[in-house]
């Protein structure tokens, strides 16, 4: 995580307001226009009473009448406050989220395989939540106190300068120096808790994925005791986030008596020398009373602000992530002729996978690729399809570096399929559409068919419209596969990248695809990397691949 200081911080986020300016400044004049309202309710209050007690003394206050006046514009000015602050807010976090899932788009899946799942799903919702107090509660807040501190500075003023010097410290204060002593006290705690929400996060989502492996050898208490400790903790941060923010509001109420006690004794002080008459002195007593809504709102901060101002560090840190492989735009179209690697070379970290392999995958044809775990079959393939960009050596499709293709259409020109074939929580039908969004149903069941899915999928109570559960955990492996394969098909791409695609089938079905894949042959080319011997029957040429070089 990157280190930002708090004024750079704000700074950034505040940067994102710019689009919705006008909204801000709306926000801020009926947060202005309102406290202002609500103190001189008050004020005007006070004059009423000096009015009747001392008739003449208090003859420029309007009266009851204009307390009324005051209390419907106040309720009016506070609703058009908030509606304005929280239009910014949800319009911000609508903004963001997007910001975010576009920059997790371009970070996957180099950036992203190795990623504390957990942990992303705490940033991209609960994270982008809390942004929701710095853009509706924080940033106008802090410039509704500004101009209501300035106003009510210069409106106490105007009795006796020494009452302003008072009024203006007693702001100053509870507004900025109260804020800036309970931040330092907590800096660093907001962020420990967001961690900590993180990690809680992510062992509930390993426990749920791995429950099935939890009950078969009986290590419940030892999950249970680890969510136990990772709750604990949690809450430990918590607990003493909320009494820092209690000793906050006590401190800040503390504050408030004080100087309104000073003011209070210094206008006595005035009165008695006769340099200030008693209605004034109760006046300007009363306006500081009434007046330190704003400022200790901008104290609550202090403590209250660091969960968020750590969510937005984290959401600006994964905005700001530098993707391992950039998009291609820009470059002409190109069909696909065969692929080649020469002399290629890649390493995750430190770690050499592949060296100086080249081969080549001629146009039309299966080309097997053999070889033990690890010896970089799986990454030749990534490198292929781009996801990670290629460092040493070339590797191109139809004479052209793929670094060189625009990223649409080397994704338009592939097909790819893993061992383990993700599907979302939708129905099967959806699910297929992804590889072709404008498929037919019988575009569709063509597909199925040719992975041998199609007779199961007809048995299914609602067909191809049945539901799949999430990650597809309502299907076995061999029909997630087998739907995964169907995919491939549908997508019609002339290169298909097959890894282990038939891992999880029995010899039967294994034979219908493979009998499927030479009769795709004819217009396609595939690439197929599996350890049985059965599978590469099929292949024109097997390459045998071992520590990443061909053996």
């Amino acid at each position: 995580m990157k280190t930002r200081n708090t004024y750079t911080l704000c700074r950034q986020m505040i940067s994102l307001v710019k689009p919705l300016s006008g909204w801000m400044v709306m926000a801020v004049t009926f947060g202005f226009l309102g406290h202002l309202g609500a103190a001189f309710i008050t004020i005007e209050g006070a004059g009423v009473l000096l009015s009747i007690i001392f008739p003449g003394t208090a003859a420029y206050l309007g009266g009851l009448w204009l307390i009324v006046v005051l209390a419907l514009l106040r309720g009016i000015l506070r609703y058009g406050e908030q509606a304005c602050n929280h239009t910014i807010a949800f319009r911000l976090l609508a903004l963001i989220r997007s910001q975010v899932f576009s920059a997790l788009r371009k970070l996957a899946p180099a950036k992203l395989e190795g990623a504390d799942k957990g942990n992303l799903i705490t940033l991209i919702t609960s994270d982008i939540e809390l942004l929701e107090v710095f853009y509706a509660h924080t940033i106008s807040p802090i410039l509704i106190a500004l101009f209501m501190s300035l106003f009510m500075t210069l409106w106490i003023g105007r009795f006796h300068p020494l009452l302003g010097v008072i009024a203006l410290a007693a702001y100053v204060t509870v507004g900025i120096l109260v804020p800036l002593y309970i931040h330092r006290k907590s800096q660093g705690l907001g962020t420990q808790l967001r961690r900590q929400s993180g990690s809680l996060s992510s062992s509930v989502l390993e426990t749920l994925r791995g429950l099935s492996e939890i009950l078969q050898f009986d290590v419940g208490k030892q999950r249970l005791a680890d969510l136990d400790q990772r709750t604990e903790v949690l809450a430990k941060h918590e607990l003493t986030m909320k009494i820092l923010n209690g000793k906050n509001i006590a401190l800040t109420q503390t504050l408030v008596l004080l100087f309104d006690s000073l003011l209070l004794i210094a206008a006595s002080l005035l009165v008695h020398t006769g340099r200030l008459d008693f209605s004034s002195a109760v006046l300007a007593f009363v306006g500081l009373m009434s007046s330190f809504g704003p400022v200790i709102a901008l104290a609550n901060l202090g403590s209250t602000l660091q969960n968020t101002l750590a969510s937005g560090n984290r959401v600006l840190d994964l905005l700001e992530e530098t993707p391992v492989v950039d998009e291609i735009t820009g470059r002409p179209q190109i069909d696909f002729t065969g692929a080649k690697a020469e002399n290629l070379s890649f390493s995750y970290g430190e770690e050499e996978i592949l060296s100086g392999l080249s081969l080549d995958i001629p146009q039309g044809k299966i080309t097997g690729i053999v070889g033990r775990s690890g010896s970089g079959k799986s990454t030749f393939l990534k490198l292929l399809m781009r996801f990670w960009e290629v460092r040493q050596g070339t590797c191109t499709l139809s004479g052209t570096s793929i670094s060189d293709i625009n990223t649409v259409n080397l994704r338009e020109l592939e097909s790819y399929v893993t061992q383990e074939t993700h599907l979302f929580h939708d129905t099967i039908a959806n699910n297929l559409r992804i590889a072709k969004q404008d498929a037919t149903l019988e575009e569709i069941q063509e597909a199925c068919r040719k992975a041998s899915i199609h007779d199961w999928i007809l048995t299914l109570p609602q067909g191809y419209d049945t539901p799949v559960g999430e990650l597809g955990d309502t299907l076995s492996g061999g029909e997630r596969q087998r739907l995964g394969l169907a995919r491939a098909f549908l997508h019609s791409a002339p290169l298909i990248l097959l890894d282990e695609p038939t891992s999880n089938l029995d010899s039967l079905n294994e034979a219908i695809i493979l009998h499927a894949l030479q009769k795709e042959t004819q217009d396609r080319t595939v690439v197929l990397v599996s350890h049985r011997a059965s599978t590469m029957r099929i292949a024109d040429q097997v390459i045998p691949v071992e520590n990443g070089r061909r053996s």
